[in-house]
This record gives structure tokens, sequence and C-alpha cells, in this order.
């Protein structure tokens, strides 16, 4: 499937980091997370099935969010290297404080946090989609976001924090 690949890299993305708190904490760069429900209060994000997260997401029953901005292109470069330390080791390289909710650590700087608690888990492919009802949310700094296009990190700029969208507030 080279054209999934392809046709996916068109296809913009925010860029995060989805933690586990816990006796061995982790860390991870991903852009499958969304949004699912406001009411209640629902995200997803997708792991892969061989990722060191993926287990520990299992084991602690909860993840947190980290959203990056542009500035954290080198953040997610590092939490998306294999080669990083395991345990709390890999989290001395950046600055991050722990969730008032969950523990797990969020990464300082970043345009938003969120911790979730685990609701369900679906197995789809190759990868497992983690449903987390929202815990606890903050707001950072109104900076550029990271996006990946393209297969590359690329900044976007920063715009109004409102729901505005052409100066009118979005509606369903």
């Amino acid at each position: 499937m080279v054209d999934l690949r392809r046709v996916m890299s068109t296809f913009a993305t925010g860029v995060t980091v989805i933690t586990v708190g816990g006796d061995t904490p982790h860390g991870m760069t991903a852009n499958a997370f969304c949004s699912v429900s406001l009411d209640p209060p629902l995200v997803l994000c997708c792991v892969s099935g061989t990722a060191r997260l993926h287990k520990a997401v299992v084991a602690q029953g909860h993840f947190a969010v980290s959203v990056l901005c542009a500035e954290q292109e080198d953040t997610a470069r590092y939490f998306a290297s294999r080669g990083r330390p395991e345990g709390l080791e890999q989290f001395a390289s950046v600055e991050w404080f722990p969730g008032p909710s969950t523990r797990a650590p969020l990464i300082a700087d970043a345009l938003g946090w969120m911790e979730c608690r685990v609701t369900e888990e679906v197995e789809a492919g190759d990868h497992s989609v983690f449903v987390g009802r929202v815990l606890h949310t903050e707001v950072g700094a109104d900076r550029s976001a990271l996006l990946f296009h393209g297969g590359a990190f690329q900044g976007l700029g920063s715009g109004p924090r409102t729901g505005e969208v052409n100066g009118r507030v979005g509606s369903r």
C-alpha cells in the first residue's frame, strides 16, 4: 500500500508527544491523535502494537498528550527516535512537569496539554486505537503549531484561539 502512505503524507496533522507515567514513564511522538467527542470529553490516539508506549498505556490505563509548538521540532524528533533511553531517563533532556491527574510527564512550553483515562482499546490492524476520557486540560502560550506534512515537520502561524474561522464561530 505504498499509495496509501503517499496519500496520507498530503494530510497535514498536528504533532504531539503522548506520555505515560507510573514506575516506568514513557513518551512517543505521535500525529495519529484527534478529538472524538466534547460531551463526554473523549480523544483518541493510535499506537503500534509493537511500540513500547503500547505496553505502557495498557499497563497504566491512562495517557497524557502535549501538543507541540513549531519551536519543539527537536523534541518531536527526540521522542520519535528509537535510541533514546527507557524510563524516566528519557525525560532528562527535555523540560517537563507531572500532570496533576495522572502524574504522566507533560512537555513544558507546549501549546496545550491533556490527561486521559483509557475507556476503550480497539485493535485496528497493527495498531490499537486508545480512546481516552479527558480528565484535565491546560492551554499554553499562543504560538505557532508544529505540523507534519509531506514527510516533514513544518510550522503553522498562530491564529485565533476562540474557535473563530474567518471571523465566525464554527457550529454544526
